[in-house]
């Protein structure tokens, strides 16, 4: 055996006590182990900061959907996040992020669930009765907006979008 193969096959003495012998194969597995645990990051690097404007109240909560297509837009979300309305600023702001994010174009939807039953309230006639909006300030007429007047793009370097519930 050459004086290299020797050094490599020996166990190292540090390593040796954790029970690993080979120091190549610990290398390696810790390349292989970065490489997996920083490719969604590559891939998935957006930030989207989403502030809803015209919070009345500190009660109940303000739920914020996030759309990729249009075909799903506004039923079947994404991704949806909440956070209290009691968190607003002085002027009825609140401010929530989606991270990780693929760039891409996205829509949103937003309502400020006052009673905290967790959905949009409607009268008899099915309007809301809750405070609502959508990105871009889209409005629907006799129901919600479409994808594409609500669509927005998220670059790679992020995005901040406001979103006004009425």
């Amino acid at each position: 055996m050459t004086p290299i193969k020797r050094i490599v096959s020996q166990p190292a003495p540090l390593l040796a006590g954790l029970g690993i012998r080979q120091p190549a194969h610990l290398l390696a597995g810790l390349v292989c182990a970065l490489a997996l645990a920083s490719a969604p990051f590559a891939a998935h690097a957006a930030d989207l900061t989403v502030l809803v404007d015209n919070v009345a109240g500190d009660a109940g909560q303000v739920l914020v959907g996030l759309f990729d297509k249009a075909e799903t837009f506004p039923r079947d979300l994404l991704r949806g996040e909440r956070v209290p309305a009691s968190t607003r600023d002085a002027s009825g702001r609140v401010k929530l992020v989606f991270t990780g994010l693929a760039p891409g174009r996205y829509a949103l939807s937003a309502f400020h669930d006052v009673d905290d039953n967790g959905k949009l309230n409607a009268n008899v006639m099915g309007l809301p009765t809750e405070p609502y909006g959508f990105s871009r300030d889209a409005r629907g007429n006799f129901g919600p907006p479409t994808f594409a007047d609500a669509a927005f793009d998220v670059p790679e370097a992020g995005l901040t979008i406001t979103v006004r519930v009425q």
